[in-house]
C-alpha cells in the first residue's frame, strides 16, 4: 500500500522472516559463533534463550543450511504443555515413518536411525524451538534420549532455544542432570539504541529506500517503546509508515510514532509500554530513559506521559 509512495520495492518491516532482510547486530553474530562452536565441537546440549522477537528462531534458521552436509537436522517447532510423546515428534522431525505400538519400540527405531546416519559419517542434529513450553517430564525424557551418545562419539546433538523462562525451568532441582550436561548456553539480548537506528536504516535499504524516511526522533521514541526487540521494531515501523502515508508526509517523527503507540493502547493491545520490568533489562532502561529525556529537551514532550 506504501512501498511505492516511500520509494520502496516491498515492505521493509514484515513479520514473515525473511533471509533477505537478516540483520545482524554484535550480539546476533556472537549467537550465531557460539552456535557453530558448539555444533562444530560437538557440544551434546546447546541452549540459546532470548526474549520473544529477539531473533532466536531466525538465527536458527539462518545456519542450518550450512551443516546440511554434515548433520541430519530435524527441528520440532510446535511444543506445548500437551506436548505428548517427545518420540513420536522426533520420529515426525526426521520424517521417520513408524509403526510402533509403544515407547520402546519407537526409541528403537531412533537409535538405528542414528547408527545408520553414523555409519555413513553424518550427525545428528534435533533443534527444539520453543522449549520453555515442554514440561519438566518431556525435558527430561530429552536428556535421557542423548543416552544415544556413547563414549566420545557425539552422534545426536541437542539445540534448545526459548524464551528466558527455559533457564528457570533448567534451573529446576529436577533437572539438575539435564542442566550439568549443557555445553553451550547464551542469552540473546535485545538491540541497543545504535543497533536499533541500524536495523531501521538496514531494512529500509534492503527495501529499496534512497532517502531517510525516520527521523532521528521518531527512532528514539520507537526504540523506547519496542525496547529493542526486532518483531516490536517491525511492527511499530510498519504501522507508522501507514500513518505517515494516509497523512501524506514522507518523513516521519516522533508525533507518528507516538499515534501509533496511542492507537495500540486505545485498541486494547497493550504491546508496547515503554516499560522494563525484569532484572536483565535495566541497561536498556537507562538507555530509554536517557532517550525521554533527549527528546524532552529538543520537543518540549515527554513521550512517557503523552499516552
Amino acid at each position: 500500500m506504501y512501498a511505492d509512495y516511500f520509494g520502496l520495492t516491498k515492505k521493509p518491516f514484515s513479520l514473515v522472516p525473511d533471509p533477505n532482510f537478516l540483520y545482524l547486530s554484535e550480539k546476533h553474530k556472537k549467537a550465531i559463533s557460539i552456535l557453530r562452536y558448539g555444533l562444530v565441537n560437538q557440544a551434546g546440549f546447546t541452549v540459546i534463550t532470548g526474549e520473544v522477537g529477539s531473533g532466536k528462531t531466525t538465527i536458527i534458521r539462518s545456519i542450518l543450511d550450512e551443516y546440511k552436509e554434515l548433520c541430519e537436522v530435524g527441528l520440532i517447532t510446535h511444543t506445548h504443555n500437551a506436548f505428548g510423546d517427545l518420540l513420536t515428534w522426533v520420529l515426525s522431525a526426521f520424517k521417520i515413518e513408524s509403526n510402533a505400538a509403544n515407547k520402546a519400540e519407537r526409541y528403537e527405531q531412533f537409535v538405528d536411525f542414528v547408527n545408520q546416519k553414523l555409519q555413513a559419517k553424518k550427525r545428528v542434529l534435533l533443534i527444539v524451538d520453543e522449549a520453555q513450553n515442554m514440561d519438566i517430564q518431556t525435558l527430561e525424557e530429552l536428556r535421557l534420549l542423548s543416552n544415544i551418545n556413547v563414549d566420545q562419539d557425539f552422534s545426536l546433538q541437542l539445540v534448545l532455544v526459548g524464551q528466558p523462562e527455559l533457564l528457570d525451568k533448567l534451573n529446576q532441582p529436577e533437572l539438575r542432570q539435564f542442566s550439568q550436561r549443557i555445553s553451550i548456553e547464551y542469552h540473546l539480548k535485545p538491540l541497543n539504541f545504535e543497533e536499533t537506528e541500524h536495523y531501521i536504516k538496514y531494512r529500509l535499504k534492503r527495501a529499496g529506500g534512497k532517502q531517510a524516511i525516520f527521523q532521528q526522533s521518531a527512532i528514539a521514541a520507537l526504540y523506547y517503546y519496542s525496547n529493542g526487540i526486532p518483531r516490536l521494531i517491525n511492527n511499530i515501523a510498519d504501522l507508522a509508515l501507514v500513518f505517515a502515508f494516509g497523512l501524506d508526509k514522507k518523513q516521519i517523527n516522533w508525533k507518528i510514532i507516538m499515534d501509533v503507540i496511542k492507537e495500540r493502547n486505545t485498541g486494547g493491545i497493550k504491546r508496547f509500554e515503554g516499560k522494563i520490568v525484569a532484572e536483565n533489562m535495566v541497561e536498556r532502561a537507562k538507555e530509554g530513559e536517557k532517550l525521554r529525556r533527549k527528546l524532552l529537551d529538543l520537543t518540549g514532550v515527554d513521550i512517557a506521559k503523552t499516552l
